[in-house]
């Protein structure tokens, strides 16, 4: 199998999929997938520290789901490209990290969503 082939592949996956997938790999291989992205938002915390700007990417953080929990779970649930049992648990899991490493403008967007739903949600 090619890279080009493998890739093709990969982008036909649902989450869930990719989900399983990765799982199998840390399984297999014995390596972490959390390990390389929580090496992501050290280097990008340090370097925004050191110029003083505004972060470029969040983390979206559902800190509580509010009165109008269904609501909530329809906006993770699209937002996420998650199924609705999938969306149900990680609202009920709240607080709860829903994206990390976002771009700035698309966290601003989710949290508005999320708060138009009902729900608390911090960036960090």
């Amino acid at each position: 199998m090619n890279t080009e082939q493998f890739l093709n592949d990969l982008d036909k996956m649902s989450v869930l999929e990719l989900n399983t997938l990765v799982k199998a790999i840390e399984e297999k291989f014995g390596v972490s997938a959390a390990a390389v992205a929580s090496a992501g938002p050290a280097a990008g915390g340090a370097a925004a520290s050191e110029g003083g700007d505004e972060k470029s990417t969040y983390s979206v953080v559902l800190t509580d789901a509010g009165a109008q929990k269904i609501a909530v779970m329809k906006v993770v649930k699209e937002a996420l490209g998650l199924g609705l049992k999938e969306a149900k648990d990680l609202v009920d899991a709240a607080p709860k990290e829903l994206k990390a490493n976002v771009p700035t403008d698309e966290a601003k967007k989710l949290k508005a969503e999320l708060e138009a739903a009902g729900a608390k949600v911090e960036l960090k």
